[in-house]
């Protein structure tokens, strides 16, 4: 591990670090706030020799500086350790009481044609020089994970942590396996992506012959923070617009949903393949997706005669990862 845990929780965090590695469920942002902890514990309670509940609130409470999602997000590997070491009847605290997510009022980019054209010329002409692995990997994973992004509408995080038994090359279907909660889908490829993927993994096997993962970085997989550093200096090489990464989701959501329109009356099954496809838990989260396509709610009443929420339900805006 980069960090050096020195306090007595040492063993116990490097000990779930490689069990969460093991499990695939390791992001290096853990790290970072797990040795925050750490340090916390070792600041406050100098002569501890055990983790306590005082310190698990203490460290959990909200700060004045932060928002209630700054705050679960700082705190959730933390509640992982604390469940990690309670299954192995390690430890009795109890799990303490966190603010409530916020709703995000995040209103999705609506990707123009030339937008997007523009964004993956960028990305086709990343540099080569100075021809370091790290440097050549970019070139090649770069493109294709966006494109993937794009193509298929899965979340950032699901791409990032795709492993290389993840994709089946031969007929086109990715399994998701590290999605938002534990859920697992599937997800089949339109061929021309699948294409791609194919040159894709020749090129890379080139640099990372022995790679885990499908887009492979020097320490595993990209952290979170590689998908928006890249999308936003590519994004503003030639379009002046705000947009995300996670923007491209939404994209394909909607590009779907707008495809419906005048296609006839078996939205209810389109809705259903759709929400399989994007790894939604209940039916109902693919509703938000249909007020970004104002015509086809239209469509669904003038076919139906009936109003557009007694068909769709009303439910919470998709929480993002």
């Amino acid at each position: 591990m980069a960090a050096k845990f020195q306090s007595f929780l040492a063993p116990a965090i490097e000990a779930y670090a490689a069990y969460q590695k093991a499990s695939g469920q390791w992001c290096y942002s853990f790290e970072r706030n797990l040795l925050y902890f750490e340090r916390h514990c070792s600041w406050l309670y100098p002569e501890a020799k055990t983790l306590t509940q005082e310190m698990i609130d203490s460290w959990c409470a909200k700060r004045a500086t932060e928002t209630n999602n700054s705050c679960l997000s700082r705190t959730t590997v933390i509640l992982s350790f604390i469940r990690y070491l309670k299954a192995r009847g390690n430890s009795d605290i109890e799990r303490p009481t966190l603010p409530r997510r916020e709703r995000r009022a995040y209103i999705p980019h609506a990707f123009t044609d030339s937008e997007l054209e523009n964004f993956f010329s960028a990305c086709d002409h990343l540099p080569s020089n100075p021809r370091r692995p790290i440097i050549l990997a970019r070139k090649v994973i770069v493109p294709v994970f966006f494109r993937l992004l794009y193509s298929s509408g899965i979340r950032t995080n699901e791409a990032r942590m795709l492993r290389v038994e993840d994709v089946d090359l031969e007929q086109g279907v990715l399994s998701i396996k590290r999605s938002k909660g534990e859920s697992q889908h599937y997800v089949a490829l339109h061929e021309t992506m699948l294409d791609l993927l194919r040159e894709y993994d020749i090129e890379i096997h080139k640099i990372y012959p022995a790679r885990q993962y499908f887009f492979p970085s020097p320490k595993g997989f990209f952290c979170n923070q590689w998908v928006c550093q890249n999308f936003r200096k590519l994004w503003r090489v030639h379009n002046s617009s705000y947009a995300t990464a996670y923007g491209l989701r939404h994209h394909y959501a909607t590009e779907n949903i707008n495809s419906w329109v005048g296609s006839g009356f078996g939205f209810d099954a389109k809705l259903l393949y759709l929400s399989k496809s994007m790894g939604h838990t209940v039916l109902e989260s693919t509703r938000y997706y249909y007020s970004l396509v104002p015509a086809l709610s239209e469509t669904i009443e003038r076919l139906s005669g009936q109003d557009f929420d007694a068909i769709v339900p009303e439910v919470d805006y998709e929480e993002y990862q």
